[in-house]
């Protein structure tokens, strides 16, 4: 608000108030739309409790174990944040998460970071997991151009399954060999430490005796004879203690299942019907002929519809569950990008780059712009939010794929875009807002996360997706040739 308001007062000052009409227009009522019909839809259907639910069944298959359990809640993580924003999807499993951290005896910072980290990771595959994916989508230079939600949405889901799986290979990297961040395994009881620690005394000191006569060997007999009976105590102590282990998680999750279950299965079955139909339409907007349908007025009736489905008789517990501030935000960010556009910055950062990409041979310019787009707006969104730099950089890339001094194509920059803006936000704590929702969810209970405790992990992650992510759109639009421009 505050940037929207001094970019409106310079224009006043140079001469180029524009009129209230204008600066309304300014404002992209499209994505408006489509971030209040998604916002309903998930406020009805967090009601259901299924987010706890699918939490706890994780915490079954991971049987206890903690490196299980943190694969399954990442991979819940992603998947659900591919359909729904992950901003919501991080406050409804924050809170879950850090308890069967609590449960399983181990810190839930650096579960919920990975969580989180993950959560980035799945929302960039669709367009709209990820705020950048909506503004970019929704956006009328790129639906002026072609580019649509299906489009959209397969090169990048493509690219986030090979993100995936490098993403991790890196966490479990990270996680248990080199800074043991997470103690994926349960310590020893102590009782069973003292065991271990005396064999270990015996032992060391049976191997230590030299052995000349026939007594010294006696001795070195008794004394392993000695740690035999001490590990067979011990095997017996481990099988208790793992009996009791076993006992106390089948206890642990009889109370999980009974605290987190299914609260209202008829509204469950309501929301994910009304959501799978909300987003097929998203695929077939633009290919059903003579049905001009935008992306907000799908998930606007969508969150209508499951209003009336719902049955809800207060309104207003709906409404409260809406991010009005984001909303705002939004439409103070498109006036302030606007703004910018006619003081000619945007204008002077896209000639720049075109003179970059220019000095760079012809066959070479689409290898050039696309790592550079990727790589440059990794970096910076892992310092500032990725939503205004997104909302900055579309008409950049739009002006260097049009600009008659370069052979470019404009879908590969679109993908380089989304790919960096959303994958970059990984890099810092305030690099994307769902890594601050989570940091204020986790403070809130008690496990703060510093700037440098997530930078150190998400960091390393962030830079091997965007790498992979980088050779996955050199491989399709270089030597493949996807989307390849035509100049003559």
């Amino acid at each position: 608000m505050i940037g929207s308001t001094c970019v409106l007062a310079i224009l006043s000052m140079l001469g180029k108030r524009p009129t209230l009409d204008q600066v309304v227009e300014w404002i992209d009522l499209d994505t408006i739309c489509l971030l209040f019909g998604m916002m309903t839809m998930v406020a009805i259907f967090s009601q259901t409790g299924f987010f706890d639910f699918a939490a706890v069944k994780a915490y079954k298959l991971a049987k206890g174990r903690a490196w299980s359990l943190i694969l399954l809640l990442c991979f819940l993580a992603a998947v659900v944040s591919a359909f729904l924003d992950n901003v919501t999807t991080i406050l409804l499993l924050t809170p879950v998460s850090i308890r069967l951290s609590q449960v399983l005896n181990l810190d839930p910072r650096p579960v919920l970071i990975a969580e989180v980290v993950f959560s980035n990771i799945g929302g960039t595959a669709t367009a709209i997991g990820d705020p950048p994916n909506v503004i970019i989508v929704a956006n009328k230079l790129i639906s002026e151009a072609g580019i649509d939600f299906a489009e959209f949405s397969l090169h990048l889901a493509i690219g986030i399954i090979f993100c995936m799986v490098t993403g991790y290979l890196m966490l479990s990297v990270m996680y248990t060999c080199c800074f043991q961040y997470v103690k994926l395994k349960n310590t020893d009881a102590p009782h069973i430490a003292e065991l271990k620690r005396e064999i270990a005394i015996w032992e060391r000191t049976a191997v230590r005796l030299p052995v000349v006569s026939l007594e010294e060997r006696a001795v070195r007999d008794a004394l392993l004879a000695k740690a035999g009976d001490v590990r067979q105590q011990l095997q017996q102590q481990v099988n208790i203690t793992m009996q009791s282990a076993t006992d106390m998680w089948q206890k642990n999750l009889a109370e999980l299942e009974q605290k987190y279950r299914i609260t209202n299965k008829l509204l469950l079955g309501k929301s994910l019907a009304v959501l799978a139909v909300v987003i097929l339409l998203f695929f077939l907007a633009n290919i059903i002929p003579k049905v001009e349908l935008e992306l907000g007025w799908i998930a606007l009736l969508g969150g209508l519809v499951l209003m009336v489905l719902a049955d809800i008789h207060e309104l207003e517990t709906v409404l409260h569950k809406i991010e009005w501030g984001t909303l705002l935000f939004f439409a103070a960010l498109f006036i302030l990008m606007e703004g910018l556009n006619e003081l000619g910055l945007l204008t002077f950062i896209g000639d720049q780059m075109v003179y970059i990409v220019k000095r760079v041979p012809r066959d070479q310019q689409l290898l050039v712009a696309m790592l550079l787009v990727v790589w440059v707006s990794a970096i910076v969104s892992s310092f500032i939010d990725n939503i205004p730099f997104t909302t900055a950089m579309i008409p950049i890339i739009v002006e260097l794929a049009n600009s008659p001094a370069v052979c470019l194509s404009l879908r590969p920059l679109v993908w380089a875009l989304a790919f960096g803006a959303c994958l970059g936000g990984n890099g810092t704590l305030i690099g994307a807002s769902a890594n601050v929702v989570c940091a204020g969810l986790a403070e809130q209970n008690g496990y703060p996360i510093s700037f440098v405790q997530f930078f150190k992990i998400g960091f390393p992650i962030m830079l091997v997706t965007v790498l992979t992510a980088s050779i996955y759109l050199l491989i399709a639009n270089v030597a493949i040739g996807w989307n390849a421009p035509h100049c003559a």
